[in-house]
Order: structure tokens, then sequence, then C-alpha cells
């Protein structure tokens, strides 16, 4: 089925060159405005593919993201930061790209074009029906993308995408399809804008709500997150303190003996 790819139309803008530093500037979060209203129109698929990965989890599964370029590095990112942010094992959010970890700072010539490698990398990492695979492909035409899909839909896996172009064969594709028609990027075809910034917000909303739906929140703190650098240390003493009523110094003997802020809080509630 042929369709019209929005991502590679002709920006609304030309002679880019001959625009001034402020010019290009405003210009450029002009378009990037519109990128929120393209993503709130599709919340309801947001939803439904955001329930369906909860499930999963829910059941013991894993979440995998898969893109080539700029969507296959996004999705790496947002897999990268469950396990600091949420406490999760990094076993349960994956991230691959068409390339391998090389691809992720130096791209690899025609990995994407491979309509096998992707079902091989989810091969390795032994896929199995409680398991959700997401599909990232601005175009909607990744080969990587859609032939690992093909084979998940094919034995039951459940399968999501998002991608910026509505009837693409990656939308047709997947089980659960997310599309934010972002339209004409300002350099023409770079996918890299308002396309990337799109997926970035909708990788975002899905796993920001599946950890809070997995209880890995509470109130609004992130009781669970590793403690791997001074500022977050000094965040869970101040969660403790709001939280407990307590001083600073018997925050930090909790955070000393207890690892973590949910931790902390449940053993001084028993002590």
């Amino acid at each position: 089925m042929s369709f019209k790819k929005t991502t590679e139309q002709a920006s609304h803008y030309d002679h880019l060159e001959k625009m001034s530093v402020e010019q290009l500037l405003y210009t450029i979060n002009k378009e990037d405005s519109t990128v929120s209203l393209a993503v709130k129109k599709a919340i309801p698929q947001i939803h439904a593919l955001t329930t369906q990965v909860i499930s999963c989890l829910e059941k013991g599964g894993r979440l995998f993201y898969m893109g080539a370029g700029t969507s296959g590095r996004l999705g790496v990112v947002d897999a990268s930061e469950i396990p600091p942010t949420f406490g999760m094992s990094p076993d349960v959010v994956i991230g691959l790209i068409a390339g391998g970890d090389t691809a992720i700072r130096t791209a690899v010539e025609f990995a994407e074009d491979d309509t096998t490698q992707g079902w091989q990398d989810l091969k390795d990492h032994q896929i199995g029906i409680n398991d959700v695979v997401i599909g990232i492909a601005a175009s909607g035409t990744t080969p990587y993308v859609i032939g690992a899909l093909e084979k998940c839909n094919a034995l039951n896996i459940s399968t999501g995408c998002i991608t910026c172009n509505d009837k693409s064969p990656l939308a047709l594709t997947a089980k659960f399809p997310v599309v934010a028609v972002v339209g004409p990027e300002f350099v023409t075809g770079s996918s890299r804008m308002k396309a990337g910034t799109a997926q970035k917000l909708i990788l975002n909303m899905i796993s920001t709500t599946a950890m809070i739906q997995l209880g890995r929140v509470e109130g609004n703190k992130m009781v669970d997150m590793h403690l791997s650098n001074n500022k977050l240390v000094a965040r869970a003493k101040q969660m403790l303190v709001d939280k407990l009523n307590i001083s600073k110094t018997e925050a930090t003997s909790l955070l000393e003996k207890y690892k973590n802020v949910r931790n902390a809080l449940v053993n001084y509630k028993n002590e």
C-alpha cells in the first residue's frame, strides 16, 4: 500500500542559509511548539499501548524498544533511564538498535535495511509470550523494525509502535500503533527534529505511566531511585526529612543503613 510520508515532505521554509541566527532559532521553536498537540491527538492510542505494556510487565514480561538511527537511540536512552530512576532491573526494559551498541554513537550503514536482524536480536534475549515489543520509526518503513514485529505477531507476542506517518507499513503491522503526525521538518527530512521530539515525549509517557502503575513512585517521589551521585543522595535525604519530619542527620543515618528511600521509609515505620 502506498502512502505519503509527511516526514519527507518539503519544509515550510526555504533559503534557511539566508536566515539570521535569531530567525532560525525562533522558527525552529515555532515548529517545535506544534509537537505537543500532535502527541495529544495520539493519546487514545498511547493509552491502549501503555495499558498493554503494564499488563505484560505485571505478568513478569519485559518491554523491548526497537529502532534504527535517532529512533533507536531514543529507545536506548529511555530504557537506560528506568533502572536509576525507578530502581527496576535493567533486564525489564531493553533498548535494541539496528547495528548494535556501536550504532548508538556512530551510524552503521544499511543496518536498518536488514529484515531479519531485528528478530535475531530479540531471540538473543529469549523473547517470550509475556513480553511486549515497541518498534520506533519516524518513517514507519524501517525493515529492521517491521521484520521483527511481523515475527512477533506470528507468535502472538504483543507489538506496538511509535511513528510519525499515518498508514505506514509499521503502523499497519503493530497491534497497538501510536501515530503522531508532526508534519514536515524544518530541515526537510531531518526527523531527529520534530519527529524525534514527539517520539521522546511518547516514550516518557509510556514508561513513566507504567512505572507509576507498577508502584515505583510514592506520592510524586522517585522512592526507588538509585543513589548514584551526590545530587540524588541530597534529594533522597530531603524526601525523608519532608516525609518523616526528621532532621537531615537522621535522614543521613537512615539512608546509610537502608540504602534507598523506600527501604528507609518502610523500616522507619517498623523501628
